[in-house]
């Protein structure tokens, strides 16, 4: 099915029964065919936080936590987000023996869902810290050249020096759009890497130019890691994005060429 077969942009009734089939599985591969060659592209987590998790203990009395979902960029399909809060809010009248009975439910469905592996950790409902971004924020640069779509050829080495460098740089200004529903997306990028000096005004204009693209969150990181993996060759790198929430969710993509690299757990940003 096609993702415009989704419940995406379409009044929906929500559900009061446990449903797994409502989740909406979209293939990732047709948005790689630009990166075949890339294999690192594939690399990473994409977590989830699934703030409307409750449910029903044996004595029909509800619990509730938030979720912290992990599923495997090499997973053959991502979730559609909109059928994740639906799946999640069918689970809120289902009677669950323990945590344990309602972990290994939600893991098995979205596990089939997405083809891969997917855990599910459940975190205390007043657990999560906020934390503050690291690394160099781009959003004081001023841009020489941008651009209104996606263009790889704004990236550019800094012209002052030929040394190679290790640097976290990170922006406030990502923004694209649902490609179904159009609504805007925003989120924190994060981009660390390794190798010659990148021009910070040119990597912040190539950020700029995703504001009026149509792509899914896995998708807009993914094309990111690729595009300055290709144009600009470096040793490592690391695209996250941690994008602000919707619809009791928020989503955090991460893709790297390093497994070492990949953070052992999400940032939590103020905007989330």
């Amino acid at each position: 099915m096609s993702v415009e077969q989704s419940l995406l942009g379409k009044e929906t009734q929500y559900p009061t029964q446990y449903q797994p089939d409502i989740l909406f599985p979209i293939p990732r591969e047709p948005s790689r065919i630009a990166y075949a060659s890339i294999s690192d592209v594939a690399q990473g987590t994409d977590w989830w936080h699934v703030f409307e998790l409750s449910w029903l203990n044996t004595q029909h009395i509800p619990q509730v936590a938030i979720g912290r979902l992990s599923i495997p960029a090499n997973s053959k399909f991502l979730i559609e987000s909109k059928s994740l809060k639906l799946y999640f809010n069918s689970l809120n009248f289902t009677c669950f023996a323990d945590q344990k009975n309602l972990i290994d439910t939600v893991e098995t469905d979205l596990s089939h869902a997405a083809q891969a592996s997917v855990k599910l950790e459940l975190l205390d409902a007043n657990s999560l810290m906020v934390d503050q971004p690291q690394g160099i924020c781009l959003d004081q640069f001023s841009p020489n050249k941008m651009s209104s779509e996606p263009d790889a050829t704004l990236l550019e080495f800094d012209k002052e020096t030929e040394e190679e460098t290790e640097e976290l740089l990170y922006s406030n200004l990502l923004r694209s759009n649902c490609p179904v529903t159009g609504q805007p997306d925003w989120g924190t990028v994060f981009i660390r890497y390794e190798g010659k000096k990148i021009s910070k005004e040119s990597i912040l204009a190539y950020i700029i130019s995703f504001r009026q693209h149509n792509g899914f969150h896995e998708q807009c990181v993914e094309q990111i890691f690729a595009e300055i993996w290709q144009t600009l060759r470096p040793k490592k790198l690391m695209v996250y994005a941690a994008y602000t929430r919707r619809g009791g969710l928020d989503i955090n993509p991460c893709r790297v060429s390093d497994l070492s690299w990949k953070p052992e757990k999400p940032f939590r940003l103020s905007r989330q």
